[in-house]
């Protein structure tokens, strides 16, 4: 979703089957939920810190459902956030869990913020599910927007001149796999978003993953959004 002047992207991530999540809503409703108060933040507290905003959003999110789930249940459904907003002279991002900003420098190159502590799990892969529960929003693990609004303050954010960068280029994990899985660099994500724009990304992951066998234990297709996001006049 977008605004005059930022842009969110949201990945849900739901339990797997037979996990009792402790929430009579699904993952849609969760992020739903989710973006419309985040909008609401962004839009009416213009002053505030990305990460007070997204405090904010995930509280008013849990609100909504406290009546009726569980919300000390690990399973309840989540999800990563990104967001980029121009702030005055500034670009401001935050990115929480494993869906990246690239931010596109006006030299050429980019800078990568990229919150990978899901890759840094103890152990190894494959993650079992009880690891990957037993570290969900907890020190030493990984942090995700779901039923409690600290994680906010465990995202990575930041501000840079707006007149440093030509863009910024916001994906989830179903786009990052050209990089991860597939040998392409982050230049060339930047490159192709902004000559052919952010659709080309989601056909030449779905035309990698027709051709190349996804790496054990990832899902053969996943969900995948881009968004590009111009700094030039």
């Amino acid at each position: 979703m977008a605004g005059p002047d930022w842009v969110v992207v949201l990945d849900g991530a739901t339990a797997p089957a037979g996990v009792e999540s402790g929430c009579v809503h699904d993952v849609p409703w969760l992020v739903a939920r989710l973006a419309a108060a985040l909008a609401r933040g962004l839009v009416l507290d213009r002053g505030a810190s990305l990460p007070d905003i997204l405090g904010e959003a995930i509280g008013a999110t849990m609100k909504a459902h406290v009546d009726t789930c569980d919300l000390a249940n690990p399973d309840s459904p989540s999800s990563t956030v990104v967001m980029l907003r121009r702030h005055g002279e500034s670009a401001d991002y935050l990115v929480l869990c494993d869906s990246p900003v690239v931010l596109a420098r006006a030299d050429g190159g980019v800078e990568v913020v990229h919150d990978d502590r899901t890759e840094h799990l103890p152990g190894g892969r494959p993650y079992s599910f009880e690891l990957v529960r037993s570290m969900r929003n907890r020190p030493g693990g990984f942090w995700v927007a779901s039923t409690d609004p600290g994680a906010a303050r465990e995202a990575l954010s930041g501000s840079v001149a707006a007149s440093d960068l030509d863009g910024a280029l916001l994906l989830t994990d179903g786009v990052t796999r050209l990089v991860e899985w597939f040998g392409h660099s982050w230049e060339t994500l930047r490159r192709v978003a902004e000559e052919q724009g952010p659709a080309r990304l989601i056909s030449l992951v779905r035309e990698e993953e027709r051709k190349t066998a996804v790496p054990r234990p990832g899902k053969p297709h996943d969900d995948a959004t881009a968004a590009w996001v111009s700094f030039r006049e």
